[in-house]
């Protein structure tokens, strides 16, 4: 065969397994028997063989690359990947529907899906080919794990139309390829997984793809990142558009009129679950309308036009057989009950949290104790109640310490609050919590560092503090238990990475009280350098629209440690970046533009400039973009077909503008 003949032919094979590949592992419809598909598959790779410049990104050949990699790289979502609100029973979706209504007004149709119990992700096509594939991540950073989902049969390489898009799904391991799975791993002696989930989270962050590949993966795409680019104007409209593009979307699906439909399918779903061949650990509902989806906006965590209802929380009954005791970062006694190992909602519980020492008193929680257990949203263990009519008599009261289990100082109870707390600021447990909050994912972000290397790091007396991290060296590192050549070096890498985070991850990492990750960013927007952010007093703190009286205190008190001082200077000298590199704000003290520390609201449709961009705009001018309002708005802006938050803004007496006047204060 010459090189013209072949070339025909690979088209042909791409083409002829491209479709059967999708009737297969899409429409589960095969129209030729495995063994047809695999006679092709090997014909195609005999030519690429023959001719390796014919194989292509695109070749079926390549869904399982031979290339192990050293690391996962970081990729920058191309919009926000935002979590969902959750739901825990009819009357929270009743209280969701009130809310879309009240803002988008009653004539409102939902989407409800299946909520897939895996692993989300982002997939980026480039002129309709697959070129990137990513996890969630922190919601805008994630990491790249393309060579893994090329394994699953059902993300198509190529598109059947040469479009640029972002989409996202949910992989998830089939019930089926779990028992397979657990099977191998209990005929070679290891560890079964806990659940489909865990199984399709750890398969496809293997840094060997062939790991992934012999899984056996699968996929529900349900969302376009970008809706605008496509010119559909439903949800529903999207999903159909996945559909013809060729990717795997979920056909249980159903769009309801109305909140009641809403709850028939909820009702449907809770009953057949038990039924599908894969996990699912609630419903989501979407409002249809993107236009009412852009009226409803979102927070900063997750859309307000959408929300997960998560099933009633599978209850069983155990032996509490013990109370072990922890220090939190904070200095916050945390009591954790030690349970007879049991199975709930799909993993094995031996532990749950017990708050304090009052919910133990209130439930009478005694050691020895037959407990009912749930797990919260399905995810976190909580003893629910004691059957104290199974008591035997030999049940042992529990008794919180005087003091702390690690430095021996007093605990003390703080004025307002329910926990025992432990206050000396060099307690060790507290400096090995903050030390693994600064790396930790939300924060500093430092893959590799994990609980059980800084323990050890900690143990071995190698960092006491945070700036401790920058001074590691390869010597050391490669000392530590199962701490590999490769794994030092990599580790050393994503250290260096590190320094270079914008300011507000520091913030956050630092741990100061009562500074979450939303308010350091606000703080790092305000004033953009450390040191600027050391000298502020109580008043300039408080004259910020989202700090508080409390955190004011907290950060100013904070910055007056000497402690906290060296500390700076310390990660100044090792080259840690302590400036804010995000989108810039105007200081609302200097401030001459007219959105200064005013909150804005936008609604309707706007002709000449796109919402993100006016938010943006406003943002950096020192406004503060909200999604609903209410009487601390100060702006309404009101665009075409504005509806009941315009009404609103008009019943509160608050200023309105229409897009010229918005247009012409952002100078555009």
């Amino acid at each position: 065969m010459d090189l013209q003949l072949a070339e025909k032919r690979v088209k042909e094979l791409h083409k002829l397994l491209n479709q059967y590949n999708y009737e297969y592992h899409v429409l589960d419809q095969p129209s030729i028997p495995d063994s047809d598909y695999d006679r092709l598959l090997k014909q195609l790779l005999e030519i690429e063989e023959q001719f390796p410049e014919l194989t292509t990104a695109d070749s079926p050949t390549q869904r399982v690359g031979s290339e192990i990699l050293d690391m996962f790289e970081k990729v920058q979502h191309q919009s926000q990947m935002l979590s969902l609100g959750n739901a825990f029973n009819e009357q929270d979706v009743l209280d969701f529907d009130r809310r879309v209504r009240q803002l988008a007004g009653e004539n409102v149709s939902y989407v409800c899906e299946l909520k897939i119990d895996g692993l989300a992700v982002s997939l980026r096509y480039e002129n309709g080919l697959f070129n990137l594939g990513a996890t969630r991540g922190d919601g805008t950073t994630g990491e790249n794990i393309t060579a893994n989902l090329r394994t699953i049969r059902s993300i198509p390489i190529r598109l059947n139309r040469e479009v640029s898009m972002e989409v996202r799904g949910e992989a998830f391991m089939p019930k089926r390829s779990f028992e397979a799975l657990n099977l191998q791993k209990a005929e070679k002696g290891e560890e079964a997984f806990a659940n489909p989930r865990n199984a399709a989270a750890g398969s496809l962050r293997q840094l060997d793809p062939r790991i992934a590949a012999s899984r056996n993966l699968d996929v529900f795409l349900y969302s376009v990142a970008d809706i605008g680019e496509t010119g559909v104007a439903s949800h529903s409209d999207a999903l159909n558009l996945l559909d013809t593009l060729g990717f795997k979307t979920n056909k249980e699906r159903k769009k309801c009129e109305n909140i009641e439909e809403v709850l028939a399918y909820i009702q449907k779903w809770t009953e057949e679950r038990p039924n599908l061949p894969y996990e699912i650990d609630g419903i989501v509902i979407k409002v249809d309308s993107l236009k009412q989806q852009q009226e409803l906006g979102t927070t900063a965590k997750s859309p307000r036009w959408a929300i997960a209802y998560k099933f009633p929380a599978e209850e069983v009954v155990t032996t509490l057989t013990g109370i072990e005791l922890s220090v939190g970062r904070t200095g916050v006694i945390t009591p954790t009950a030690i349970l007879e190992p049991v199975r709930v909602a799909g993993t094995t519980v031996q532990r749950a949290s017990l708050h304090n020492e009052d919910l133990i008193r209130e439930k009478d929680i005694k050691i020895g104790d037959q407990v009912v257990v749930k797990k919260a949203g399905d995810i976190i263990p909580e003893v629910v109640n004691v059957l104290v009519d199974r008591r035997t008599g030999e049940e042992v009261d529990f008794h919180m310490p005087t003091h702390c289990l690690e430095c021996n100082s007093e605990l003390v109870r703080l004025d307002g609050e329910v926990a025992l707390r432990c206050i000396n600021p060099k307690c060790p447990a507290q400096i090995r919590e903050g030390l693994i909050h600064f790396v930790s994912r939300t924060a500093m972000n430092i893959d590799g560092l994990g609980e059980k290397v800084i323990s050890q790091l900690f143990k071995e007396n190698l960092i006491q503090d945070v700036a401790d991290i920058y001074k590691l060296t390869y010597e050391q590192l490669i000392q530590l238990e199962r701490m590999g050549e490769k794994s030092a070096t990599n580790l050393l890498q994503a250290i260096e990475a590190s320094k270079v985070n914008s300011l507000e991850r520091l913030l956050f990492g630092l741990g100061i009280r009562h500074v979450g990750a939303k308010a350091a960013k606000t703080l790092a927007q305000q004033f953009e350098h450390i040191d600027h952010l050391m000298d502020a007093d109580y008043e300039q703190l408080t004259a910020i629209n989202e700090i508080g009286e409390k955190m004011a205190d907290s950060i100013v008190s904070y910055f007056g440690q000497e402690e906290a001082i060296a500390l700076m200077n310390e990660l100044k000298a090792v080259g840690v970046n302590l400036i804010y590199t995000g989108p810039k704000l105007v200081l609302i003290e200097n401030s001459a533009s007219i959105f200064a520390g005013k909150t804005v609201v936008l609604t309707g449709k706007l002709e000449r400039i796109k919402r993100n961009d006016a938010k943006e705009k406003i943002e950096s001018l020192g406004g503060n973009v909200a999604g609903s309002v209410s009487k601390k708005t100060d702006i309404v802006i009101a665009g075409e077909e504005a509806g009941s938050k315009l009404t609103k803004a008009q019943e509160l007496g608050i200023e309105i503008w229409d897009e010229e006047r918005l247009v012409e204060e952002l100078n555009l």
